[in-house]
């Protein structure tokens, strides 16, 4: 594989640039654990995901990049990169794919396989409405804005559509008959689609799994897309953000749910690119090795 050498100077200051980006995300949280405090919105990402945040600190250069001079860096002191005999050190793909490749092409297979399917926009949000339908313990402690009574009338007025696993997972069990499709983790190649919210935060996931493999640039794209999501996938929930000072998107009105598809469209077109360039760095690196 070619080979794109970065200067030290370079890789330096890309470096420094990645860490300060971070660290508008990552403070806030160490903060909130260091006294004991969750934030319902903000800490989803790292907690549901089980990232530590200050591995998000950490710069990859990415698949296809070297860093000159390197030997006493901090990357060449890490798995899978490998020092060349000229003080170059670059991301050892055999060696990842070696212990990752299964999940890897899994992923891959995912990612390649939604962009055939048709994008859905008439789910509404409604997600988060079935994982408290018919409870008394939702799982955010936030009230919710109309109610538990409201809550369920909203429900059992619309017509499920879920297509993510991971979210129908945590439907109730009275919400889950109501589901346009019943799915399960096997089959999710064949429902996960580019418009679905969660698949859009997903991207964050796919990324840091990968490790050094992705960019660091393309990492923080991914967090800072799946972060804007979250905020619409909170202010459209049936809990009620406002004393957090955030708004609501009132998706049981018209006008709430035509804000909502404004919103899921451009989070869809956003991205769009995003998933390329991860199926993009996936391949490239499942290429390497033959599974």
């Amino acid at each position: 594989m070619d080979l794109f050498v970065l200067p030290r100077e370079e890789w330096e200051c890309a470096s420094a640039a990645h860490e300060e980006r971070a660290r508008q995300w990552i403070e806030p949280n160490l903060q909130r654990r260091s006294r004991g405090e969750k934030h319902p919105i903000w800490d989803f990402l790292f907690d549901y995901y089980a990232v530590r945040p200050t591995h998000l600190y950490r710069w990859h250069p990415g698949l296809g990049t070297a860093l000159a001079d390197a030997s006493h860096g901090p990357h060449a002191q890490w798995r899978d990169y490998i020092e060349e005999a000229d003080g170059t050190v670059h991301v050892d793909a055999t060696s990842f794919v070696e212990h990752r490749g299964k999940n890897l092409a899994e992923t891959h297979a995912l990612l390649t396989a939604m962009k055939g399917n048709r994008p859905q926009f008439d789910c509404f949000g409604l997600h988060e409405w079935a994982m408290v339908y018919r409870t008394r313990t939702p799982r955010h402690d936030l009230p919710l804005r109309l109610g538990s009574a409201g809550t369920d009338k909203v429900v059992e007025s619309h017509t499920l559509k879920c297509t993510h696993f991971d979210a129908y997972r945590f439907f109730t069990p009275p919400a889950k008959p109501l589901n346009l499709t019943v799915l399960n983790n096997d089959d999710r190649p064949a429902h996960d689609q580019c418009a679905c919210l969660h698949a859009g935060m997903d991207l964050f996931k796919w990324a840091f799994k990968a490790g050094p493999l992705i960019p660091g640039s393309l990492l923080l794209d991914c967090l800072e897309l799946a972060m804007d999501i979250r905020l619409l996938d909170m202010e459209a929930s049936p809990y009620d953000c406002r004393p957090l000072g955030y708004g609501v998107v009132p998706i049981e009105t018209a006008e709430g749910k035509a804000e909502y598809v404004a919103k899921q469209r451009a989070f869809a077109e956003r991205a769009e690119p995003l998933r390329h360039q991860l199926v993009t760095f996936y391949g490239r690196a499942l290429s390497t090795v033959k599974l």
